[in-house]
């Protein structure tokens, strides 16, 4: 009995030793994601799988426990459409393109659906969503002649002129991300993730359309200049009365992709004292 007693003991005081807790390092995760991202608004309503651009960015993750992480991501992409490659006939008769480079940075919580530890035998992967407040710089162009115009200083909707009340945009706005995603356990020091994320902004200027109606050529080219007037109305059948954009809306976009993160440190091994 004395013997069986000892091993006992001795087995206690080895799982202890073995025994390891977390500490700021173990909990975070840094890591990169690589991807596409699209857009939504009056020039795509829908998106487009050939407006796809590259993305990608910088996360960091830190895991407060088993179903809940923080999250922070700095992101980069690009988004682009034009009226040229639409069905509709009256969007091609609009003749409106644009694209803008999207600087992110977001941060909120990730939840799992399952419990999730980096290195855990028994839970090595889970569905998780993700809800996030940022800010993005956005600056969008045109193709005209042969050259890239930025449109916001132009003011193709009157802004700033007497023909409405409207200033000119910021090209820094808020946003908010929503995403889901699936990750996966990579040994103990990595995880790999799938995610899809969708951005709820607060513009309609994205695409630097925004108004239902075309402004007056004549006034706008007065006292905007006559490339604000140009690239105001480009409608191939040249009419002043078309539908220019649905102010009823804000524009949105998407960053998705492939994501892998790398544990920062090791968990702290527990010694007896």
């Amino acid at each position: 009995m004395k013997l069986f007693l000892f091993f006992i003991t001795l087995l206690a005081t080895s799982l202890n030793l073995r025994a390891q807790y977390h500490n700021s390092k173990s909990k975070s995760e840094l890591g990169f994601l690589i991807g596409g991202s699209n857009y939504f608004g009056d020039l795509s309503q829908f998106g487009r799988l050939k407006d796809t651009k590259l993305s990608g960015g910088i996360i960091y993750r830190y895991n407060v426990h088993s179903r809940m992480s923080l999250r922070a991501n700095l992101s980069y992409g690009k988004v682009t459409a034009n009226d040229a490659d639409s069905k509709i006939d009256l969007l091609r008769n609009r003749n409106l393109n644009f694209e803008s480079d999207i600087f992110e940075l977001a941060g909120g919580l990730e939840f799992t659906y399952l419990p999730f530890f980096l290195g855990s035998e028994k839970y090595r992967g889970t569905a998780y969503i993700l809800a996030e407040i940022g800010m993005f710089r956005m600056n969008p162009k045109t193709e005209y002649n042969g050259d890239m115009i930025e449109l916001q200083s132009i003011g193709t909707e009157g802004q700033g002129s007497s023909l409405n009340n409207k200033k000119n945009y910021s090209l820094t706005q808020l946003c908010v991300p929503l995403g889901v995603g699936v990750k996966f356990a990579l040994g103990k020091k990595a995880t790999i993730n799938l995610e899809y994320g969708i951005r709820k902004t607060f513009t309609d200027y994205l695409d630097d359309v925004g108004s239902n109606t075309y402004v007056d050529a004549a006034t706008l080219a007065a006292e905007n200049g006559p490339l604000a007037a140009a690239l105001s109305n480009r409608s191939l059948d040249g009419s002043r009365y078309g539908k220019r954009g649905n102010s009823a809306t804000s524009d949105w976009y998407s960053f998705y992709g492939a994501m892998v993160t790398f544990r920062l440190g090791k968990p702290n091994r527990c010694t007896m004292p």
